[in-house]
């Protein structure tokens, strides 16, 4: 059991305390940032009194439907589906290496019977695990009793558990009546196309009607079986979010139009994803060559695609046996051979108090950031800056900049600070020394970035930051991200307009950002 739960105040629970909690909980905008457009975004995440009641109880605490809530809500893949019913080019589930975040990736395949144990170990031992999803390693649908009888088992035992499942959609119209019946509010549709020319370069076949089809025919049924699984999903008030691999030279212009076509069919989420194209994974992509989007082409895509629709910025790509808050993975220590040994306490009551403790927790960073961005009213400038956070969730800057495995980006502006993706970068410090191989790296993923926040670094990775005109920082360690973004924003503006710094453009192309420059 973790140390936190193993310490709660209990007195969260008393009905006076926990009314005045749960009163505030209502209150507080908790995903309250704006999109460029102006309007909220639950990707981005819009709160409470942005959003009718019964969707807000769907996306408060589901970590991959608000981006406030991921630094602070865990999810679980339970691994039951085998099976899959089309071929990707960018997919290869036989390989697996424990270090590795990719769909389709796990280590064991689970029976119902071994997923429903597991959840409740996992739920029991990681008290802010809300969410459990099938997502793989091939189809959920495409294995729809062992998926279905994974949901009854955990909706029995573990009722308090959000219900998802990630499927390619082909088969989801035959399977929408009992998504419903199941209570399953949540479904990930990866659509990467909306025409079938386009789709014939990412999908070798497809297994439909029992007979294998390829070419535009395949990619035709397809994307006409998405759309109409989607449409009736939203029909039936389920939460829909859409993947997309963004593939340059393939689908990458292409998304704007993907964009358009699932928002206009009630979307909730589009999250548009890099793809992944190493060649050691033996994916078709991987070994042709195929180059996966650089950070700065994939946000100026996400940034065209962003206005009404919801855009998610902080998706992991998770392994399809992942466990754990987003960008971290805790597998290992749930294999059938450990859970089979461990007695289990679920414990409803418990764990409902430790939520309401991080609700707590969160209403404070939300205040934090209110109050810092308060600061700026009325500053009026153009000028807006990207930085890295090192942090191991909470919302806070807590982590040192040698053990960062992903850097969290921020855009800063007058507006306040917008969670705009994350970047992983190779690990710096390598058993009490710096890899200097690794940190050029690190320079290289967040050399847009004007700073770069830890909450502890050493004099030569400083100084080799500030030869890359990125600003170290370490003052606001342990503090809250987007209330020290905003109080360093503002320091930034006051010295740019005294003369202290030069702003100066830097990136390629049309994406530039700001530098932190000493005059």
């Amino acid at each position: 059991m973790e140390e936190a739960y193993q310490n709660i105040e209990h007195d969260a629970g008393e009905p006076d305390a926990l009314d005045d909690l749960m009163q505030k909980i209502a209150e507080h905008k908790g995903c309250e940032t704006t999109g460029s457009s102006g309007k909220s975004s639950c990707g981005t995440g819009a709160g409470a009194n942005d959003l009718a009641p019964e969707i807000w109880e769907k996306v408060k605490n589901h970590p991959c439907y608000s981006e406030e809530a991921h630094h602070h809500y865990a999810r679980m893949h339970v691994a039951v589906a085998p099976a899959c019913n089309i071929q990707c080019n960018y997919c290869n589930r036989k390989y697996d290496c424990a270090n590795e975040s990719r769909p389709g990736v796990v280590s064991e395949k689970l029976t119902p019977e071994q997923a429903a144990k597991k959840v409740l170990a996992v739920a029991s031992t990681i008290p802010q695990m809300t969410v459990l999803g099938v997502a793989g390693p091939g189809d959920p649908l495409a294995n729809p009793e062992k998926t279905f009888k994974t949901f009854e088992l955990i909706s029995r035992t573990a009722p308090d558990i959000k219900l998802c499942l990630s499927t390619n959609g082909l088969a989801l119209p035959d399977h929408v009546d009992t998504i419903a019946k199941f209570n399953v509010d949540h479904v990930t549709i990866t659509i990467n196309m909306v025409d079938p020319e386009i789709g014939a370069k990412i999908y070798p076949w497809i297994f439909w009607k029992h007979k294998r089809i390829t070419g535009y025919e395949a990619a035709k049924i397809l994307t006409d079986r998405q759309l109409q699984g989607l449409e009736m999903l939203t029909e039936r008030g389920i939460l829909c979010k859409v993947n997309s691999v963004m593939i340059p030279g393939v689908n990458d212009k292409h998304l704007v139009e993907v964009n358009r076509a699932v928002k206009s069919r009630g979307a909730f989420l589009h999250n548009i994803m890099p793809l992944i194209s190493a060649p050691e994974h033996g994916t078709v992509f991987g070994l042709t060559g195929q180059r996966g989007p650089s950070a700065q082409e994939l946000k100026a895509l996400q940034d065209s695609c962003e206005g009404e629709m919801n855009m998610m910025r902080h998706c992991r790509q998770c392994r399809a046996d992942a466990v754990g808050l987003l960008g971290e993975d805790r597998s290992a220590e749930f294999t059938t051979d450990k859970i089979m040994e461990m007695e289990v306490n679920y414990d409803l009551e418990s764990r409902k108090a430790y939520q309401n403790k991080v609700e707590e927790e969160r209403i404070a960073k939300v205040e934090a950031k209110n109050a810092e961005l308060e600061t700026l009213a009325g500053a009026s400038s153009d000028i807006e800056i990207l930085i890295a956070v090192a942090t191991k969730g909470s919302g806070r800057v807590n982590e040192h900049f040698g053990h960062a495995k992903e850097f969290q980006i921020y855009e800063l502006s007058t507006k306040g600070a917008k969670f705009v993706g994350h970047r992983r970068v190779d690990l710096y410090c390598q058993g009490g020394y710096g890899e200097e191989d690794a940190l050029e790296t690190v320079i290289r993923a967040i050399n847009d970035c004007a700073a770069v926040f830890v909450a502890k670094i050493g004099g030569c990775p400083k100084d080799s930051l500030r030869a890359a005109g990125i600003d170290p920082v370490d003052q606001y360690a342990f503090e809250f991200i987007e209330q020290s973004a905003i109080a360093y924003f503002k320091d930034y503006l006051a010295k740019v307009n005294s003369g202290e710094v030069a702003h100066v453009v830097r990136g390629d192309a049309d994406i530039r950002q700001g530098a932190f420059v000493p005059v």
